[in-house]
């Protein structure tokens, strides 16, 4: 059974940090990634990385986020610095495994005040 689940999430000013975790279990994975949805939005792509390190991030979030993992734990993380109301969302983790299926963790609130 695969398992996907978040922590980090949490209230923080304008221009502070946080890092989310995620942790995958049950299956072998290559992409991971994350996502996050705003109220009365579409849930959007907020970073990945592959199997082989490959990143690729919004546009929005380039220079202040960092995507990262230790595949051997199956873990994934999103270091994110000069947080700005605007990321206020719940944050989603992603995983794909080998034969192409997806997987969500259950969502962790990052909530930035001004």
């Amino acid at each position: 059974q695969v398992q996907l689940v978040e922590s980090g999430g949490g209230l923080v000013q304008a221009g502070g940090s946080l890092r989310l975790s995620c942790v995958a279990s049950g299956s072998i994975f290559s992409s991971m990634g994350w996502y996050r949805q705003a109220p009365g939005k579409e849930r959007e792509l907020v970073a990945s990385i592959s199997s082989g390190g490959s990143t690729d991030y919004a546009d929005s979030v380039k220079g202040r986020f960092t995507i990262s993992r230790d595949s051997a734990k199956n873990t994934v993380y999103l270091q994110m610095s000069s947080l700005e109301p605007e990321d206020t969302a719940v944050y989603y983790c992603r995983s794909t495994t080998l034969w192409n299926r997806n997987y969500w963790g259950q969502g962790t609130q990052v909530t930035v005040s001004s």
